[in-house]
């Protein structure tokens, strides 16, 4: 494969990425109030949302037990309550928080998340975006000391 068709491919399938683990859910329907219309900021509408989460291995491959893998019950439930709580009106910001939720509360390495409205145009099946993430790709939370040190503010002496 050319070197110039190697960044089109998605992440977990570039030569480089480690095998993964993925749990999956596709076609997950939910109701919601999102959009930048004034028509969309006062009713629920459908979204219909697949997202894969993965690791380098299940342990639960081996251990058989559901608190060494994804579970994505778990996630379901989540991101059913993502749709109830949020306030966000674009798909972009609403695909980021559940790609958060899937690397910061169930610890996936890696992440896609679709997320499309299905008949919003009558000549078109679905609109949407779709995002893939990486938890090594994120800054981590700075230590609250270095934090403060680092932008010239030292904690008083007592």
């Amino acid at each position: 494969m050319s070197a110039s068709l190697q960044p089109l491919l998605p992440t977990a399938e570039r030569a480089e990425a480690r095998p993964l683990d993925i749990v999956f859910i596709e076609g997950l329907v939910g109701q919601t109030i999102i959009g930048i219309y004034s028509s969309e900021q006062h009713q629920a509408q459908p979204l219909l949302i697949d997202l894969q989460a993965g690791v380098p291995r299940f342990r639960a491959c081996d251990t058989d037990r559901i608190g060494d893998t994804i579970d994505y019950a778990a996630v379901r439930e989540r991101v059913l309550r993502l749709l109830a709580e949020h306030q966000l009106k674009l798909l972009e910001a609403l695909a980021e928080a559940i790609a958060d939720i899937l690397i910061d509360e169930f610890h996936a390495h890696w992440v896609r998340v679709k997320v499309a409205k299905p008949r919003k145009v009558e000549d078109v099946q679905a609109m949407g975006v779709l995002i893939e993430r990486r938890a090594s790709d994120r800054a981590p939370a700075p230590d609250n000391v270095l934090h403060l040190i680092g932008a010239g503010m030292v904690p008083a002496k007592p």
